[in-house]
């Protein structure tokens, strides 16, 4: 019942999927966390540096727990931000606190850095902290043109590497386009790889102003939760 969500670029909506999905397991009656290895871009707040990532997720939902293990300050790739800060990163530390929350939670998301081949250490990319961590791999990935492409070589990289794929989410999808490439990327990602689609989230024009339990129910409505965690959740299937 744990995963690790990869995107196949940046900015495409990873935190909204992995604190959504946290806040709708803890809604279901199963005790969830976010676990955050790398955050880059820590904001800094009353003299502490905080994960603005993580923040997100307690807005949702207050009860999931939340860890980071490198709060880094530039918005770049972790090893280039640990570099800047002087920080060396030590992938058993993010092993050994990845186990800690499990003990705690019935469920764990892990939330990757970009994509799976962004640099962690001089020789790990985030592909490597997901083999390590040996959970399904989510890919999220944007709806527009070139997200076949992206999808495909993204999918590509994680089998190469050994990875269990959960599945895709494609979010921010925008609610009747005519788009002929939006429109036939989620069939053309199916046919072109053996992963199926698991959802196809609409856009939210500003998920940071959206109540919680409106995101919540907009997840539960466009996503195979039962598939993503792989479990059958009785309480799920007496809302439907």
């Amino acid at each position: 019942m744990h995963v690790f969500v990869t995107g196949t670029d940046t900015d495409i909506g990873k935190t909204l999927i992995t604190a959504g999905l946290a806040a709708v397991m803890q809604s279901l009656g199963y005790k969830a966390g976010v676990y955050k290895p790398f955050q880059s871009g820590a904001e800094e707040k009353n003299g502490f540096l905080v994960s603005p990532d993580l923040a997100f997720v307690k807005k949702l939902d207050f009860y999931v727990e939340t860890l980071c293990t490198y709060l880094l300050k530039a918005p770049t790739a972790p090893y280039t931000a640990a570099e800047l800060d002087g920080v060396q990163i030590n992938l058993s530390a993010v092993s050994r606190e990845f186990q800690t929350l499990k003990q705690n939670c019935e469920t764990v998301l892990v939330e990757g850095a970009g994509g799976l081949l962004v640099p962690v250490t001089k020789d790990k990319t985030m592909c490597d902290v997901a083999k390590m961590l040996d959970i399904p791999v989510l890919i999220v990935a944007r709806p527009d043109l070139g997200t076949i492409n992206h999808t495909l070589l993204t999918i590509n990289q994680a089998k190469e590497a050994g990875l269990d794929i959960a599945g895709v989410i494609i979010n921010r999808y925008p609610s009747g386009t005519d788009d002929i490439a939006i429109r036939t990327a989620p069939g053309l990602i199916e046919e072109f790889s053996d992963v199926n689609i698991l959802g196809i989230v609409p856009d939210i024009t500003d998920f940071n102003l959206a109540k919680p339990g409106e995101i919540i129910n907009i997840l539960i409505n466009s996503i195979d939760i039962e598939s993503i965690f792989r479990i059958k959740i009785p309480k799920l299937n007496l809302s439907l």
